[in-house]
C-alpha cells in the first residue's frame, strides 16, 4: 500500500538540475564538492531538456556548483523556457549584479533563490568562506527585484543559525524577499564531515521547529517556508507540499552535471542518466524510487503515531546516517522505543 494520498505522477513536477560542479565559494556544509564528473555539452543539455519538456516536467530550478559560473547558463535558461519551462535558480548571489540581473530576466527566469545563512555578515562569510559575501548576496536580492524576478532566501538551519529565527525573518522582510526558506540539515559531502560541529541536537532541533512555527504563522508579508517532515511531530506538515514525508523521487528529482538521475542531491544513489534513459521508464521503474515511495516503519517509527504524516522524515539523511533508508531520521526528537 502506498505512502501517500495522491496517484503516482508519470514524470516529476520539478527537476533540479546540477548543470556545473564549479563553484566559487567554500561552504563548510556542501554536498556537492567531491563531485568531479564531467559537464554536460550545450547541445546535448538542450536535447535532455526536450526530453525533459516532452516528459510532462513543469519547472526546472538550475543548481551546482555556482550556475552563474556556467559559461552558457542564459541560453541554456533561454532554451528550457522556450519548451514551456518554468525557469528558476538557485545562487550565492556572488556575480549577480545589475546587468546580470536584466540578462536573467530576458533568459526567462521567474525565480532565484540566494543562499545567505545569517543576518551576521562575518558569521555567513566565514560559513561560505568568503569575505565580503553576505554583502553581495544582499545586493542580489535587489537587483533581482529590481527587474520583476520573484526572490528568496535560503538559509541552511545549524549550529551557527538556529536560535536567530527572528533576525532572518527581521532580514528578509527588510530587503523584500517574497520567501525564506529555513532547510533542515542535511549529512551528505561536507556536512557528514563537519557534522559535529554544525548539525543541531534532535531536542535543539525540536525547540528550533517549535519557535519557526510560531513565525511562519504570525510573520506577514513573507512565506516561510519548512522543508522537514519531521515537524509532522509537532502536528504540521508543509503546507505547499501534495505528498507525505520527503517529496523526492514523488514529485521532483536530482539531475547532476554529467546527466546522472539521483532521488534528490543528497541521495547519491544513480537510477539513470538523463542522455541516454527515458526519463518517463526511469521514474516509473526505478526500484530506488519505488522503496522511497512506500517506507516502511522501523525502530522508533513502528507504532509512532505521527509516521503517517512523517513517513520517517528525511530519506536523506537517514540513508547517510543508518545505511538504511527506512530507518527513523536521525533528527527524531520522539520517544526511542515503539508505542505499545
Amino acid at each position: 500500500m502506498r505512502n501517500d494520498t495522491i496517484p503516482q505522477l508519470q514524470a516529476p513536477l520539478t527537476i533540479n538540475w546540477a548543470i556545473n560542479n564549479s563553484c566559487n565559494f567554500a561552504c563548510s556544509h556542501c554536498y556537492s564538492r567531491e563531485d568531479t564528473h564531467e559537464e554536460l555539452p550545450r547541445d546535448v543539455l538542450y536535447a535532455c531538456l526536450e526530453k525533459v519538456a516532452r516528459a510532462g516536467v513543469f519547472s526546472v530550478n538550475f543548481g551546482g556548483g555556482e550556475p552563474l559560473l556556467h559559461p552558457q547558463l542564459l541560453e541554456i535558461a533561454a532554451f528550457a523556457s522556450g519548451l514551456g519551462l518554468r525557469v528558476s535558480m538557485n545562487s550565492n548571489g556572488w556575480l549577480l549584479d545589475g546587468e546580470k540581473a536584466v540578462a536573467l530576466k530576458a533568459a526567462g527566469f521567474t525565480k532565484v533563490g540566494i543562499s545567505i545563512d545569517s543576518h551576521i555578515a562575518d558569521v555567513h562569510d566565514t560559513f561560505r568562506g568568503v569575505a565580503g559575501s553576505h554583502a553581495r548576496a544582499l545586493a542580489a536580492l535587489g537587483h533581482l527585484q529590481s527587474v520583476g524576478i520573484a526572490t528568496s532566501i535560503s538559509t541552511v538551519i545549524c549550529r551557527i543559525n538556529s536560535t536567530t529565527i527572528d533576525e532572518l525573518v527581521e532580514m528578509a522582510l527588510r530587503h523584500g524577499a517574497g520567501q525564506l526558506n529555513f532547510h533542515n540539515f542535511k549529512c551528505s559531502g561536507l556536512g557528514l564531515a563537519n557534522k559535529d560541529d554544525l548539525d543541531l541536537t534532535p531536542d535543539e532541533w525540536k525547540e528550533f521547529y517549535r519557535h519557526a512555527l510560531v513565525v511562519k504563522k504570525s510573520v506577514k508579508g513573507l512565506d516561510v517556508s519548512l522543508d522537514d517532515p519531521i515537524i509532522a511531530l509537532l502536528g504540521e506538515r508543509d503546507a505547499g507540499s501534495l505528498v507525505k514525508g520527503s517529496v523526492c523521487g514523488k514529485l521532483s528529482l536530482n539531475i547532476k552535471a554529467n546527466g546522472d538521475m539521483t532521488p534528490c542531491g543528497f541521495i547519491p544513489i544513480v537510477i539513470g542518466n538523463i542522455v541516454r534513459d527515458d526519463l518517463r521508464q526511469v521514474w516509473k521503474d526505478s526500484a530506488v524510487l519505488e522503496k522511497m515511495r512506500n517506507k516502511q516503519p522501523t525502530g522508533k517509527c513502528s507504532g509512532c503515531s505521527k509516521y503517517e504524516d512523517c513517513l520517517g522524515g528525511c530519506t536523506a539523511r537517514a540513508l547517510a546516517l543508518t545505511g538504511d533508508m527506512n530507518s527513523p531520521d536521525p533528527h527524531c526528537w520522539g520517544d526511542d522505543e515503539p508505542s505499545r
